[in-house]
């Protein structure tokens, strides 16, 4: 139920009636002293007009007498008559000094308006001896004239011990305000209650369904044309050094049409005009709170806000509040009772529309950097008509009903809690689990999740625990520094899995911003982690990609969710994985694997990536046991001048190592058939992946070249293991229409690299297509291929035979296809001329004899001359 009193009344039961106190009570409440007044005085004195508001006063009155102008009006105990017109509620204030004597002068009403106001309201009237008088916030019986006392509290606490030794701060909280509710409200502006209305609750609050900040405004924007005014208005004023509240408030609410655009306003011109006075919270500088010092200083703490921006509210009518309560801002420590502890922030709350909101313009400012001891202006939207269950979250009200929650949570509750700042809101996070700050881990692990409503990027940061919530890192972090935890995304959900390394306690802070954003992360949210025993396990890789698995803006750098591996340590068999992944569209790929223990020229033979137009597959090696970073690069295809971004990171656990040799060296980043070859025209490749395997050390692989591109092959292995003879004789390439067939007999046992390059014109440099991975497990040595030679071109097929290394003192039968050769002999110790028969294949037997080569030439000319194609060696005895 909203409540109908101007101010938060004292918390009772539903129906019962309004505590009454006596006026003993109220002078018990109020200080005083009689300054030689007997017992007899009357209880109910004023307050001496005096910097220190705790003083008391003595005021005289003659019987009957009426205040002259330029009194103190509506500022201490109102007066009236019972029945009939009510007398109006002023006193002539007669200054005394503190021996009693009275003042040379009368202070004005508008000084002593702007110097001095009291921590609470007090309502009397005339009434018989013994009456009791109603102190508080309900409405003035019929006859009964009102005042509303304004008030600034006095706040001399200052933070807890150890505060001044903080090294960084986000939130620019102070530690000063024990003050209580007070009220400023011009006569002309305060609303007649309509007849019906609820007499209980909130004054001015109007029963029904409670509308949202959304319900009010749609965005900031909204109030583009009114924020520019107070901005441009507040330059000019400050210029000018105006710095009467009147005159700035009428000044910047100008431009203002309604009562939010009043109250718009007046937050902004607050929020970019005043700053934290960090001294005076430190303790090195006298604080300011009047609503002048703060405007002339242009600084004040948390009450120097609220004060000001009451007093600018009741220039333009506006009904306003100050609301005193606890903050988890500097000096809050997680978990730490408040019970019995003096509340320590002021923030307001106003009436718009017959309802409450609440509003922080301490906090909207910007932030204290206590590292520096400084302020830094950043200007925060949330704390304007922020949202009773959001504004909870960091605030706690001294009294109940300032919740403005239909079901208040507990002081207790409000310890607890996990702390959120204001861009977890303003990103639409909710937290999942835990809902309390504090989370004990189990068998050496803790897990926390938050959801969003739109694609957020994460990270984290976890060290050992400092004693207050706005110590440690920086306000914003890009890398979670930490191997500690594994942080993953799914379906718009975080998930933080803590693993401590040791027993103690640590501080967890969660990062995040939008997915696309280019801004650095912000803090949003931390939690505390008591750790009795660590779990024993090998050590996790640093990740300094934010988080595992696909990262937020995957999707945009053109993967595929869902067509990948999920989140989860993927388990390594035998030391070896094949991984793919989806796309959707063309990319150029990069990957990056680490091990904590091998170095990263070892792990890069450990990697063969094949790119496709519509996916990505690597085969990554774990050579020793335990955990393994996966990292994957990826950039649109054709623009050559974009960077690589981060698009996912796997976390591999290998329990075997694997027991076959590297991948090696020198392998190109497309591995296997994919973009590449396509785009050049290589087609229907006989073997689609990139590792090809052979137990008999040979194989033959074949494609289409549709471009008639000129093509070339190498075939490489790691170094210090020299064959007998070249490794190029151990390739042969054989062409028939558009079909390649590349032959392989592998010289022995191991991991072969076979690159494949293609130019398509004479002259031009030859560029990679792609590269296989051959691993050969026969033992057996495969004999060398003849070595070949430029005239060896397309359409040549050697049938026979397909060795390069002959017998000595044989007969070798030779069957080749040469298209458009008139003549075709082989020579050794002698020219022997084959012949071609019907299939149009060249044939004939040679004798090696005793020579140690023979080559196979061909002439297009009867009479031309011969040129050398192939060349066979003889085994030497």
């Amino acid at each position: 139920m909203w409540h109908t009193a101007g101010v938060p009344p004292p918390h009772r039961a539903e129906g019962s009636p309004v505590p009454l106190l006596s006026a003993a009570d109220i002078c018990s409440r109020w200080p005083h002293h009689s300054h030689g007044d007997g017992p007899d005085s009357p209880p109910l004195r004023s307050a001496h007009l005096h910097g220190d508001i705790r003083r008391p006063v003595s005021q005289h009155l003659e019987p009957g007498a009426r205040p002259r102008d330029g009194a103190v009006r509506g500022r201490g105990l109102a007066t009236g008559r019972s029945g009939g017109a009510a007398a109006e509620p002023s006193v002539q204030a007669s200054l005394r000094s503190s021996k009693g004597h009275p003042a040379a002068s009368i202070m004005s009403a508008d000084v002593a308006i702007q110097k001095f106001s009291f921590p609470f309201t007090c309502i009397a009237g005339h009434a018989p001896p013994g009456a009791r008088l109603q102190l508080g916030p309900s409405a003035s019986a019929p006859g009964v004239q009102s005042a509303v006392l304004s008030g600034r509290g006095v706040f001399e606490r200052l933070a807890a011990e150890s505060e001044d030794t903080r090294p960084a701060a986000k939130r620019q909280l102070s530690s000063e305000s024990a003050a209580r509710t007070v009220a400023v409200v011009k006569k002309s502006a305060v609303r007649k209650e309509p007849e019906g209305a609820a007499k209980t609750g909130l004054r001015g609050a109007a029963p029904g369904k409670r509308r949202r900040r959304k319900d009010l405004f749609s965005g900031s924007e909204a109030f583009s044309r009114v924020d520019a005014h107070a901005i441009r208005a507040g330059a000019e004023l400050k210029q000018k050094c105006v710095y009467e509240v009147k005159t700035i408030a009428q000044n910047v609410t100008q431009e203002a049409r309604t009562e939010l655009e009043r109250l718009r306003a007046i937050w902004v011109w607050l929020c970019h005009n005043i700053e934290y006075d960090v001294s005076g919270y430190l303790g090195q500088s006298e604080k300011l709170s009047s609503p002048e010092e703060v405007i002339a200083a242009g600084k004040g703490v948390c009450c120097g806000y609220s004060s000001l921006c009451l007093e600018m509210c009741r220039e333009v009518g506006l009904q306003c509040q100050e609301v005193p309560g606890h903050s988890k801002g500097i000096g809050h420590r997680p978990g730490q009772s408040l019970r019995d502890v003096r509340s320590d922030h002021m923030w307001n709350a106003v009436l718009l529309g017959g309802q409450w909101f609440l509003m922080d313009a301490c906090w909207g400012a910007g932030r204290v950097d206590m590292e520096h001891k400084s302020f830094v202006k950043k200007f925060d939207d949330f704390y304007f008509l922020t949202d009773p269950e959001d504004f909870v979250e960091s605030h706690y009200p001294d009294k109940e009903e300032w919740q403005l929650l239909d079901q208040p949570i507990s002081r207790e509750e409000f310890e607890m809690r996990v702390f959120k700042t204001s861009t977890f809101f303003s990103l639409g996070l909710k937290l999942i689990q835990p809902q309390h700050f504090y989370m004990l881990t189990d068998d050496g692990e803790v897990n926390l999740s938050i959801s969003s409503s739109r694609s957020v990027t994460y990270t984290y940061e976890i060290t050992p625990r400092h004693d207050f919530l706005h110590r440690g890192a920086a306000e914003q972090k890009e890398t979670s520094g930490s191997s500690w935890g594994l942080l993953t995304i799914s379906h718009r959900t975080m998930r933080l899995q803590i693993l401590p390394p040791t027993q103690g306690t640590y501080d967890v802070r969660v990062y995040a911003r939008p997915e696309l954003a280019s801004t650095p992360l912000s803090w949003v949210c931390s939690f505390t982690v008591e750790c009795p025993a660590p779990r024993a396990m090998e050590e996790i890789p640093e990740n300094p990609f934010l988080s595992w698995g696909l990262q937020a803006g995957s999707e945009a750098l053109g993967m595929t969710p869902g067509g990948s591996p999920g989140t989860q340590v993927l388990e390594v068999e035998e030391g070896e994985l094949e991984l793919t992944m989806k796309t959707s569209r063309s990319l150029m790929a990069l990957c990056e694997l680490v091990h904590p223990g091998l170095e990263p020229a070892l792990t890069k033979r450990c990697l063969a990536t094949q790119i496709r137009p519509d996916g990505l597959t690597v085969h990554a090696l774990c050579p020793s046991r335990g955990f393994y970073r996966l990292s994957v690069f990826v950039r649109d295809y054709d623009k050559s001048e974009v960077r690589f971004q981060n698009a996912a990171n796997f976390l591999l656990h290998c329990k075997v190592a694997a027991q076959v040799e590297l991948f090696p060296p020198g392998l190109g980043s497309e591995c296997g058939p994919g973009t590449r070859t396509l785009k050049a025209g290589l087609s229907k490749f006989s073997h689609t992946g990139a590792l090809v395997s052979t137990q008999q050390g040979k194989c033959n692989v074949t494609f289409h070249n549709q471009q008639d591109l000129e093509l070339h092959t190498v075939l490489g292995r790691a170094e210090g293991q020299a064959p007998a003879v070249r490794l190029e004789r151990h390739l042969f390439i054989a062409f028939t229409d558009s079909k390649v067939t590349v032959s392989t007999s592998l010289p022995g046992p191991g991991v072969y690299r076979l690159g494949l390059y293609a130019r398509n014109a004479p002259g031009a440099d030859f560029n990679p297509m792609c590269d296989f991975v051959l691993r050969s497990s026969c033992e057996q040595p495969g004999p060398p291929f003849p070595s070949t030679y430029t005239a060896w071109g397309k359409g040549c097929v050697l049938f026979e035979p397909r060795v390069g290394l002959l017998e000595p003192a044989a007969w070798v039968r030779f069957r080749v296809r040469v298209p458009g050769a008139k003549k075709v002999s082989v020579v050794g110790e002698e020219r022997v001329a084959l012949k071609m028969n019907k299939s149009r294949v060249w044939e004939g037997d040679v004798f090696t004899g005793g020579v140690r080569q023979v080559q196979l030439a061909a002439s297009s000319e009867d009479d031309g001359a011969m040129a050398v194609m192939l060349a066979f060696d003889i085994r030497q005895e």
